[in-house]
This record gives structure tokens, C-alpha cells and sequence, in this order.
């Protein structure tokens, strides 16, 4: 693994504690029924959806990065694609959790586009990944 690979999956990898942090918290607003929490089913809606895609999106991420380094992208692309694909676990789960930080917002705010962001990193990281393993 080359070592830009291995400083992202470094990172990466110190993330995981606070998504298992993100769902402990999660748990205790269930268990002790936490005001603008179990009464608000947007913004429960929306915590959830972060926090799982918090967990599944750095798990892609530290996969991915295997790839990268197999790939026939040149050092720069290589760079730009790794950039891209974390970005994605940051962007989508800032724009859920951000679009409702008050327990009264009963509608997301326009940081719900940061989502459609990470959507976009995404989607343009594992495409070039992708063309990249072919070449």
C-alpha cells in the first residue's frame, strides 16, 4: 500500500471511534427519551441516516483505498479519487446531522445539500476508481 493509501486509511481508521461514539449517543437519546429526539421523527429520520452512513461510508473508504494503489490512474488522479471517496463519509453525515441541529426543526436546512455533496464526491471518486482498474 503506497503511503498516501495508508495516511488516509490511518485517518480514516481514527474516525471509527467516534461514529461508535455517534451511535452510543443515539442509543442514550432513545433509552432516557431525550426532548426533539423520539418527538421529532425528521430529525430522528435524519440522525439515523447519518450515523449509518457515517459507518458504512469510512468502511467503503478503507476498502477502497486498496484499490486506488492497483489502479492505472496516474499519481495525481490517484490523489484527486482519494480525496474524493473520503470525502463522502464526511460531507454526507455533516449535511444530516447539520440540516437539523435544533431539536424544533421540523425541516431540513439548506446544509442538507452538503449530502447531495458527498453524493457527488462519491459518485465521481468510484467512477474513476472504477475507469481506473480497467486501465
Amino acid at each position: 500500500m503506497s503511503p498516501s493509501s495508508l495516511s488516509t486509511a490511518g485517518v480514516l481508521l481514527i474516525t471509527v471511534p467516534g461514529v461508535a461514539y455517534g451511535g452510543v449517543t443515539l442509543l442514550s437519546f432513545l433509552m432516557k427519551n431525550v426532548p426533539g429526539y423520539l418527538d421529532n421523527p425528521v430529525r430522528r429520520g435524519l440522525w439515523r441516516a447519518g450515523h449509518a452512513h457515517a459507518g458504512v461510508l469510512v468502511l467503503f473508504a478503507l476498502v477502497a483505498m486498496l484499490y486506488v494503489d492497483q489502479s492505472g490512474l496516474p499519481d495525481a488522479l490517484r490523489a484527486v479519487t482519494r480525496t474524493l471517496i473520503v470525502a463522502a463519509p464526511i460531507l454526507m453525515p455533516l449535511g444530516f446531522f447539520l440540516s437539523v441541529v435544533r431539536p424544533r426543526d421540523t425541516k431540513p436546512s439548506k446544509l442538507i445539500y452538503l449530502t447531495v455533496a458527498g453524493g457527488v464526491c462519491l459518485a465521481a471518486g468510484t467512477l474513476m476508481l472504477g475507469i481506473g482498474l480497467f486501465l
